[in-house]
């Protein structure tokens, strides 16, 4: 987190002199299992996940303290950024890890996301956005064009596994890579579609979780 003219900025958030790298870098290349998947020409380790899947690459402009410097562009999020937040289980708003949460007069505890609104949860849900202190939960949601277009609700949850990645597909074509038309659906990790797909952000699937109310909330100690 930084802050702009008096604004805080959101970690997670993509500043104006962030650059994706070029499509013309992507290429297909085969692999020891004699299958065609999506590359970069120069790849490095850190490009991919754990789980073997390919990762968008933008520049990072960030300043001594190792935070990121610029415009925010408030629409869009870093993917790296994102990623580190979603795996590392720190917030997205200031970076920090984020400890677990209890509610006033609880002993129930567990680490706060927050989601957009919907009539029924269901028992799972699967979602891209990092977890937040309960400091920046209200800034959070205030920030997130997708939270503040379409409402959201606090969850507080104690089953957190990774899911998978949402991104871009692609395919080989006989002049090189394409791009294809795709939506947010969140790929699982082992889908044979993840060879082809460049990700952007990281999805945890939240289970053994209730609905909060932020004013409910301390840090658990």
């Amino acid at each position: 987190m930084n802050t702009s003219a008096d604004i805080v900025i959101p970690y997670i958030t993509l500043r104006r002199n962030e650059e994706a790298e070029s499509f013309l870098m992507l290429c297909a290349r085969m692999e020891d299992d004699r299958q065609m998947r999506l590359a970069y020409m120069d790849e490095e380790r850190e490009d991919r996940d754990l789980h073997g899947v390919l990762w968008s690459r933008v520049s990072q402009s960030l300043g001594a303290d190792r935070l990121p410097t610029g415009d925010p562009r408030w629409k869009l999020v870093h993917p790296s950024r994102q990623r580190e937040t979603m795996l590392r289980l720190r917030c997205q708003v200031c970076c920090a890890s984020t400890k677990t949460v209890r509610r006033l007069a609880s002993e129930r505890s567990g680490v706060l996301f927050l989601h957009t609104a919907q009539r029924d949860l269901g028992q799972l849900v699967r979602t891209w956005q990092p977890p937040v202190c309960v400091e920046h939960a209200k800034l959070a949601a205030a920030r997130c064009p997708p939270l503040g277009r379409e409402g959201h609700v606090a969850l507080l949850a104690r089953r957190f596994r990774l899911y998978g990645v949402i991104g871009t597909p692609h395919a080989l074509a006989c002049d090189g890579v394409r791009v294809l038309a795709g939506d947010d659906t969140p790929i699982p990790y082992g889908d044979p579609r993840l060879r082809w797909f460049l990700a952007s952000q990281l999805v945890r699937e939240l289970s053994d979780f209730e609905v909060v109310d932020l004013a409910e909330l301390t840090p658990a100690t």
